[in-house]
């Protein structure tokens, strides 16, 4: 199943609840939080706080949250509150990050591993039994609007193989350059969820109907070249 993940960190950030609120009137069932800490990656962008207050308004869409912070084991339970229903964490942001991502299940969300363009799919392996989605990084992390990194596409099918021979029932999510041209190559290599931020958001209309016509269009292309 193919799925669109729209990145609110493109959106109009003065009005996230609107946008949110927008988004999930157009019946679009999920959208994608970018939390940055100014550590692992160079920006700052938002906390449990701001995903708190919308999910408050936004009760039925899907609330996708990668967060790019150090120590995420510190944070997580502040998510959970806030209304995540997906947590993604990188790895190497923690010295436990199988505790990290147990406890996160433990809360009954989904919980999520992400790589970043220099890491093998095979070093987290053994993470794969514990783990709903693995988010793979078509850009480095940090800054929306970077060119894809083709090698992602390679990077997509050996993981897809990996959890094939796992026989785990883990989604592979791709984050970052993701747009209505590479796609159809990812959904091929075994992708099945994609975060668009500036391909999505690129409209200057925000009404509901704007983004389900934008919604579906993205996702008929997305078929079609399949």
């Amino acid at each position: 199943m193919l799925l669109l993940s729209p990145s609110l960190l493109s959106a109009d950030l003065g009005m996230l609840s609107e946008e949110t609120l927008r988004l999930q009137s157009a019946g679009i069932p999920w959208v994608h939080w970018d939390v940055m800490d100014g550590r692992y990656v160079p920006n700052i962008t938002l906390g449990a706080g701001v995903i708190r207050s919308v999910r408050e308004r936004a009760q039925e869409i899907f609330f996708d949250v990668h967060l790019m912070i150090e120590e995420p084991e510190r944070h997580v339970d502040s998510f959970i509150e806030a209304g995540a229903n997906l947590i993604v964490i990188h790895p190497e942001s923690t010295r436990h990050p199988h505790r990290c991502v147990e406890h996160i299940r433990s809360a009954n969300i989904l919980s999520g591993i992400s790589l970043n363009p220099h890491q093998d799919p095979r070093m987290i392996e053994y993470l794969l039994p514990y783990v709903d989605v693995i988010l793979i990084m078509g850009v480095n992390p940090g800054f929306s609007g970077q060119r894809f990194i083709e090698s992602t596409i390679a990077k997509v099918e050996q993981l897809s193989q990996l959890i094939t021979a796992s026989c785990c029932e883990v989604r592979i999510e791709v984050d970052g350059g993701v747009n209505i041209d590479n796609i159809p190559q990812l959904y091929t290599a075994g992708a099945e969820i994609f975060v668009s931020g500036s391909s999505f958001f690129n409209g200057t209309e925000k009404t509901v109907e704007a983004y389900r016509k934008r919604y579906q269009e993205f996702e008929a292309g997305c078929v079609m070249q399949k």
